[in-house]
């Protein structure tokens, strides 16, 4: 088993695909967030509270959640493109035991997902710190929970990761795998909470858990405002943070055992 896990670690590494993946990790972590705490919050159409406030700093770490459909996506092509080249079925030829093999992809992706969201976490760190001393600004929240709050985005990274995965496993086919993944992640869940009543089930969605991580209520706000309805309650941090772990396990799951009961071909 450590020998199929360190086979597919060095199969990961050796792709470009992951090294692009970590450039982007920054530039929307420290690139994209820094850039909104230089501009300032309170100049954004239509403005949001600004970074010396608590609700400031919860928005604009909250947009960068909204980034989650990049990893997601990465794992829809990690998985779809072994099938697409049909490199996978010359892994079950060389480690026959399909489990094995789709555990080892498991954890590897898992790792890729966490240093994913790390670089994600640190370099907004960077870009938020900087931009507020730049602009000569005190932080509305305690150092310490804004380090935290970055922490959860991160490691709600490595779940939209896997389950990029699961779905690459459950459709295979590459091209319409991805339109599923950012389909629904980048449009999906913002045209659901349009639609009175439907609305209702954001909070229980990757989105909503999401944005309970960081209490991020601006959209769900500015939804109610626009459609004259009650603004949708999100779940507490907590419950947030085990409905990501829920979607993690369950797309693990998915990953798993599809693989195991199809052809390769």
């Amino acid at each position: 088993m450590r020998n199929v896990i360190r086979a597919e670690l060095r199969r990961l590494l050796a792709t470009r695909m992951w090294a692009v993946a970590l450039v982007v990790a920054a530039l929307l972590g420290g690139g994209l967030l820094g850039a909104l705490a230089l501009v300032g919050p309170e100049n954004f159409t239509p403005p949001m509270p600004g970074l010396d406030t608590e609700a400031g700093v919860r928005s604009v770490l909250g947009i960068v959640g909204f980034t989650a459909f990049v990893p997601a996506a990465l794992g829809t092509v990690a998985i779809t493109s072994e099938y697409r080249h049909r490199t996978i079925a010359v892994t079950f030829l060389f480690a026959p035991r399909r489990w094995q093999v789709l555990t080892a992809k498991l954890v590897a992706y898992g790792v890729a997902g966490l240093t994913y969201g790390i670089v994600l976490a640190g370099t907004a760190a960077v870009g938020l710190f900087g931009a507020a001393a730049a602009r000569d600004v005190t932080l509305g929240m305690p150092v310490g929970t804004v380090l935290g709050l970055l922490a959860r985005i991160g490691l709600a990274m490595v779940a939209y990761l896997l389950l990029g995965v699961a779905v690459g496993a459950l459709l295979r086919n590459q091209i319409a795998a991805l339109a599923v993944v950012v389909g629904y992640l980048y449009l999906g869940e913002a045209l659901l909470m349009m639609i009175p009543g439907v609305n209702l089930a954001y909070p229980f969605l990757p989105g909503g858990a999401t944005a309970a991580l960081t209490n991020y209520t601006y959209l769900v706000d500015a939804m109610a405002e626009q459609l004259a309805t009650r603004p949708v309650h999100l779940l507490s941090p907590v419950a947030g943070a085990l409905l990501m772990l829920a979607y993690t396990l369950v797309a693990s799951a998915v990953a798993l055992l599809v693989p195991l009961r199809r052809d390769v071909t």
